[in-house]
């Protein structure tokens, strides 16, 4: 086989298969159970998590009748009521807005953060390696969790400081993966070629070296979803993060662990919520770390 030929065959299989990597990738992710089932629960939370304030409006401040106190479900009140009478199913879906969104923008912003770093530790070297892994290293030292607590127990409870303390434990392990990605790719033929033909640095790394560190980073952000949200309940249940009356998941828990023998339901139905949205975001994170593993790319 010629060399014209050897290159043309990738091509020709690509149009036979008429699918694009991307397309491939997403085909894939749909052919798994488990990814699916993932993705229903996901969308449905985010769903919720939309559309409730645009549907329905709640003032935390005046969600509160002592009449109705600690009140089983019941077709009125579904989930029941809390230690104030307030409708647990309404603080839950409202809730979904605060941890979901805390969650998902602490991941993003670490994401950035983090992939920046990394690759330009990996690209540049030398000095700015050694003092930005250095960095990291000290923020890796501690457990995530504690760090987090550290942090927000320094600078206030709240949800900003939470945003920044989840953000944070996070940014470390981002730049690891894209420096490390970074290091394996910066030194291919064709990222040699894009130099050798006068590239420049954030040039090659934007057209080159970061699309194809792409996948180990996408793969982390989603199980890096679940992480976040169980870090802004826990803060949330220690009282550093959402503070009263905002419905909070992490805070609704502590609320109702006081009435625990005598009214469950206060933390059955908040847990539920916690554990669903983590282990849908895990389901899709596995999904998508198999639908991205190159040996299962035709």
């Amino acid at each position: 086989m010629s060399v014209s030929a050897a290159a043309a065959e990738p091509m020709a299989v690509r149009e036979v298969s008429g699918q694009s990597p991307t397309s491939a990738a997403w085909r894939r992710l749909l052919s798994s159970p488990v990814a699916r089932a993932g993705l229903v629960i996901v969308c449905a939370f985010v769903l919720v998590a939309v559309v409730t304030p645009l549907v329905h409006h709640y003032d935390a401040e005046t969600d509160s009748n002592l009449g109705l106190r600690l009140k089983p479900p019941s077709s009125e009140h579904v989930f029941g009521t809390d230690s104030l009478g307030r409708d647990i199913l309404v603080r839950v879906v409202h809730a979904a807005r605060v941890s979901l969104g805390l969650g998902i923008t602490s991941v993003v912003v670490a994401a950035a953060l983090g992939s920046l770093l990394g690759l330009v530790a990996g690209y540049v070297g030398r000095t700015a390696d050694l003092i930005i892994m250095f960095c990291m290293d000290i923020l890796l030292a501690f457990p995530g969790t504690l760090l987090a607590i550290a942090i927000v127990a320094m600078i206030g409870p709240g949800l900003r400081n939470s945003l920044l303390a989840i953000s944070t434990v996070a940014i470390p392990i981002y730049a690891r993966i894209a420096r490390g990605a970074v290091l394996e790719l910066r030194e291919l033929e064709f990222v040699t070629a894009a130099r050798a033909i006068g590239g420049s640095a954030p040039h090659v790394i934007r057209r080159h070296i970061f699309p194809n560190s792409l996948p180990p980073l996408i793969v982390q952000t989603t199980l890096a979803i679940a992480f976040a949200i169980l870090e802004t309940a826990a803060l949330g249940f220690l009282g550093l993060g959402a503070q009263p009356p905002t419905p909070e998941w992490g805070l609704m828990l502590t609320n109702g662990r006081a009435f625990l023998l005598n009214a469950p339901w206060a933390m059955i139905f908040p847990g539920l919520a916690i554990l669903l949205t983590t282990l849908a975001f895990n389901l899709v994170g596995d999904g998508v770390r198999d639908a991205l593993d190159p040996s299962l790319r035709g």
